[in-house]
């Protein structure tokens, strides 16, 4: 039986507001999505949804969407209870509470790994491209954004359910390993032994190493790497956005 909630004092509902916080985030193990197609994703990925939350309308705009979702894993509320939930100023009528997926240690064929990324946008979106390209994994380092919290979580779009992720990585200890199995690394960067992106050619297994918005990839990852690349700039533009670097260079290789 659908479960229905109405006061906003629910403890319930306190407590599902704190996963707006990556402290309790980590706590529970839980984070929210929001929109009926990053839920829609959710479903046909079999992932592991604790509860969706929706209102009475919502039962009906996404009747078709809820059909197969079992009434215990339901929660209806008011209008204001959902947007004391959201993190949207005008959010969807729908939203659901995740469970985190245990993180796989193995490694995949074609891997996007990200050095100190801070803005949640560029992860996200990062990491949807990832997806687009047809890469399997997203290696995020120490200091990168948390890819639980709302912002990477609307720009990944569903993304987080088709790729393998693994965050706070020690990325000096990851590559060393990467590179003991011949998986070729590679990492943007802006100095005289960097080669065109365009000269790497197709990798069989690959990991692309890009870096913090600001600095760039750290130096002691760039000693590492196997090879490194830059970007020809045409115009009078000094840099790209590393979302944008990020898409040319996976579509490339």
């Amino acid at each position: 039986m659908m479960k229905r909630i109405e006061s906003l004092t629910n403890q319930w509902v306190k407590d599902t507001k704190k996963l707006h916080k990556k402290k309790y985030r980590d706590l529970t193990n839980k984070f929210i999505i929001e929109g009926e197609h990053s839920v829609q994703e959710a479903i046909e990925s079999h992932a592991d949804i604790d509860v969706i939350v929706t209102t009475d309308e919502g039962i009906e705009t996404y009747q078709s969407l809820l059909n197969d979702i079992n009434e215990d894993n339901l929660v209806i509320v008011p209008d204001a209870i959902l947007k004391q939930l959201s993190e949207l100023p005008t959010p969807q009528k729908i939203i659901a509470v995740m469970n985190k997926q245990e993180e796989s240690q193995s490694l995949g064929r074609k891997m996007l790994v990200l050095d100190t990324v801070q803005d949640p946008g560029n992860v996200g979106t990062m990491i949807r491209t990832a997806d687009a390209a047809g890469y399997d994994q997203v290696i995020l380092g120490e200091g990168c954004a948390d890819v639980y919290q709302s912002k990477v979580q609307r720009a990944l779009q569903g993304s987080q359910f088709h790729v393998s992720i693994l965050t706070n990585v020690n990325l000096i200890q990851w590559i060393n390993e990467v590179k003991e199995k011949n998986i070729v690394t590679i990492a943007t960067a802006l100095d005289e032994t960097a080669m065109s992106y365009t000269e790497i050619g197709e990798q069989s297994s690959v990991a692309i190493v890009m870096g913090n918005e600001g600095q760039g990839v750290s130096q002691n990852i760039l000693t590492l790497v196997d090879k490194k690349v830059y970007i020809p700039m045409k115009g009078k533009a000094e840099s790209l956005n590393v979302a944008v670097a990020a898409g040319i260079v996976m579509f490339e290789i």
